[in-house]
């Protein structure tokens, strides 16, 4: 499985999503890919309010809704399909 990481630098939302994920990976197993958002403007456009965001097939979690409950539920989903 593989999880998209939205992020930039010098955000302490993210290094929390990230410690998180890493936590997470015991129970799960899937790749990171980390994606700055200012080395790309598309995403920069997009997720410049919205970080953390970490994506699964399709479905994202944002900061909004960032949690450690969140993401495992996430990742539950997407083992299942």
């Amino acid at each position: 499985m593989k999880v998209l990481f939205y992020t930039k630098d010098h955000c302490s939302l993210c290094d929390d999503a990230m410690a998180f994920l890493y936590m997470l990976e015991r129970d799960f197993h899937f790749d990171i890919e980390e994606r700055d958002i200012y080395t790309n403007d598309t995403w920069l456009a997009e997720y410049q309010l919205r970080i953390p965001v970490v994506e699964v097939n399709g479905e994202q979690l944002d900061c909004e809704g960032m949690s450690y409950e969140a993401l495992a539920d996430l990742l539950k989903r997407a083992a299942h399909e």
